[in-house]
């Protein structure tokens, strides 16, 4: 089914798409939240004055508690998004709030790693739901001028969310930081509830008279709209009905429901070769992988900063680099954004690895110590407003609309496991090669990130998803 879109000139008002995507990232905020726990709190759970009956986090412990996130993610990300095709994706979305609360719950009532392991695996599906379902949700109901904005919210509310678990885990033990951040499911839940469904959801339902109440609503068009608004409108509600008349002249064929022959597609195929290339490259560049050895790298640079105040500066430079991408992503265009972000994270690590292995063959590099720094603060801001955030929005853009939430959950569940498994395989293979070695590795995928975008991928700015298909 053609996905809809808004025609509307600057007569349209966009308040209430902004309104709803902002309200349904609150519960992005607590998964980022999630995220940025284990910073300091992995200080306090593996000191002496550990609070755990079983005693100090050991090392295996650590990675067990951190890693289960990506595993719970894997989880939500099927079982959200299949529940946003059965019930809708604004309550798919409501439900996300339940295993967020109950996670943040759990960690301070926990006495042993395995009853972290659970909360955090809570989390983790919680995680799972906002970037299975909220991108399809914020692709459905925003115009063509905006859609890349509310498409970046996303990330931005999570870097939101890494930065407020840092600056807590400044003043307040684990425990209190989960209790405040707990909070933040309550104000999802109390904000987003009163938003309606999207157009496309309802149309695909059958449920058209309801489909335009909520394009109204989205669209922030009255009852009696002028002539020329309500000629848009009725375009809108045209491409809204169009597929229902379809099905209707299909000789009882039943085409909403997904099978094998839609990914047959060569648009589908196309668009799921362009998102897996893209989620491969967010996660082979290793910035993500690489946020866990910040205190490391800080400590080998010969830094004076404790590993929480150096956790903060690398939020807040994550934080500033996603807010980058707000400004820039509707006037620059994700193509050019995504390329420009993988070269210069390409870059960086070249630096990085250069100056690890300066050292590994014994040359004084004491006056350029400073260089990872400085490198690995490039990298991660240049990834912010880049690889790290845009890879999400350009998948929803690009996909075809009868497929988008089952391809979603494919690839959002392949970026798990990849997820998980960098951060599994980088102190393998920093034993094997050393630290130079892994980040040149990274740096290699880098790059070749960089060839995919230039060569397959397409703009997406401000065209509508009929355009979008056609370039496909």
């Amino acid at each position: 089914m053609d996905k809809v879109k808004s025609t509307m000139d600057s007569k349209g008002d966009v308040r209430f798409q902004y309104l709803a995507a902002i309200f349904v990232n609150i519960v992005s905020v607590s998964f980022g939240a999630y995220c940025g726990w284990p910073s300091s709190s992995f200080l306090e759970l593996s000191s002496d004055a550990s609070p755990l009956e079983t005693g100090p986090l050991s090392k295996q412990d650590q990675g067990n508690v951190a890693s289960v996130l990506c595993l719970g993610g894997v989880v939500g990300n099927v079982f959200f998004l299949w529940l946003a095709e059965k019930i809708g994706r604004r309550q798919s979305m409501l439900w996300v709030a339940l295993p967020s609360l109950l996670g943040w719950i759990g960690i301070p009532y926990a006495r042993n790693p395995t009853h972290l392991i659970a909360a955090r695996f809570l989390g983790g599906m919680a995680g799972g739901g906002c970037f299975g379902v909220i991108p399809v949700y914020t692709a459905e109901l925003a115009e063509d001028s905006v859609r890349g904005i509310l498409g970046t919210l996303l990330v931005l509310s999570c870097n939101v969310g890494v930065v407020t678990a840092f600056v807590l885990g400044y003043y307040f033990n684990y425990a209190t930081v989960a209790w405040i951040v707990s909070v933040l499911s309550i104000v999802f839940l109390v904000c987003f509830w009163f938003m309606p469904e999207t157009p496309q959801h309802l149309a695909q339902q059958h449920k058209l008279q309801e489909a335009e109440h909520a394009l109204r609503y989205y669209r922030n068009i009255r009852a009696r709209p002028s002539k020329e608004l309500s000629d848009q409108l009725q375009l809108e509600l045209h491409k809204l009905r169009a597929p229902e008349k379809a099905d209707e002249a299909g000789d009882d064929i039943d085409d909403s429901a997904v099978t094998w022959a839609d990914f047959a597609d060569r648009r589908a195929r196309k668009a799921c070769f362009i998102g897996l290339g893209l989620l491969a490259a967010n996660q082979g560049c290793g910035c993500f992988a690489m946020l866990n050895y910040t205190a490391l790298i800080f400590e080998k640079s010969g830094s004076s900063l404790s590993p929480t105040v150096s956790a903060i500066i690398v939020g807040f430079i994550q934080l500033v680099g996603s807010y980058v991408a707000t400004l820039l992503v509707e006037r620059a265009g994700r193509k050019l954004l995504l390329l420009v972000s993988a070269v210069g994270i390409c870059l960086s690590q070249v630096v990085m690895a250069s100056h690890s292995y300066l050292k590994v063959l014994g040359y004084d590099t004491a006056g350029f110590d400073w260089v990872p720094i400085a490198a690995f603060s490039f990298m991660l801001f240049i990834a912010s407003w880049g690889l790290l955030t845009l890879p999400f929005l350009v998948i929803s853009e690009i996909m075809p609309p009868k497929i988008r939430s089952m391809a979603s959950m494919l690839l959002m569940s392949i970026l798990w496991l990849l997820s998980m498994l960098t951060i599994k395989l980088i102190p393998l293979l920093t034993a094997a090669w050393g630290m130079h070695g892994t980040v040149l590795l990274f740096a290699g995928c880098s790059l070749a990130g960089a060839l995919f975008i230039a060569i397959f991928l397409p703009e997406t700015r401000g065209k509508t998803i009929e355009t979008i298909l056609a370039s496909l």
